[in-house]
């Protein structure tokens, strides 16, 4: 009973994080500058509601998540909407499953503040960037000494730290601004893999 009371409780969270989503990944697409020719990453897909905003916009769709019942719920809504240029993974952003340069765009929306390595998130966000690729990175601006749910978010000072950690990585035209996605105000950093003799 304790095991199905758990699934339970994953499933109620996948459901309510899908809840409201549409105004975030419209906001998230644009920051990336999204094309029709793009090969999208979303680094933490969770349920899976950026993934399936970009697949019509982009040439493909890839949603990476640790969590399987998260994958699970990705695909079932995937399955509902018939997108044949989506792909689900199982994944943590310091090891994604993905060859390099296989990305024109990589994003993570609400995740990053869960990443065990930010540093070796932001190298393999590098990775499986081509040339020339975009990395956007979205959380909610949270108050210092913000507690519990609060807290799930980035301050202004670890945003700061953050967009130095692209710049260590290689990352140029690196830049952090605030926007507001529906009710939410977030922080969001991009970056771009330079291109070689640019």
């Amino acid at each position: 009973m304790k095991e199905l009371s758990e699934r339970a409780w994953q499933i109620i969270t996948a459901v309510s994080m899908t809840a409201g989503r549409g105004p975030l990944a419209r906001t998230v697409a644009g920051a990336a500058e999204l094309t029709a020719g793009d090969r999208v990453v979303d680094i933490g897909c969770g349920p899976g509601t950026a993934v399936r905003y970009a697949a019509p916009r982009a040439a493909t769709a890839t949603g990476i998540d640790p969590d399987p019942v998260m994958l699970r719920l990705a695909q079932w809504g995937t399955a509902l909407r018939r997108s044949p240029n989506v792909s689900w993974l199982e994944g943590r952003a310091e090891k994604l499953p993905l060859p390099d340069g296989e990305a024109t765009v990589a994003w993570a929306i609400s995740s990053s503040h869960h990443w065990e390595d930010r540093g070796a998130a932001v190298s393999e966000a590098w990775r499986i960037l081509t040339p020339g690729g975009r990395l956007v990175l979205a959380e909610r601006l949270a108050k210092p000494g913000a507690r519990g749910h609060a807290a799930h978010g980035l301050t202004q000072d670890q945003a700061e730290d953050l967009a130095r950690q692209l710049t260590a990585a290689g990352f140029g035209q690196v830049r952090r601004h605030i926007a507001k996605a529906g009710h939410r105000t977030l922080v969001i950093i991009r970056g771009a893999k330079d291109i070689p003799g640019a």
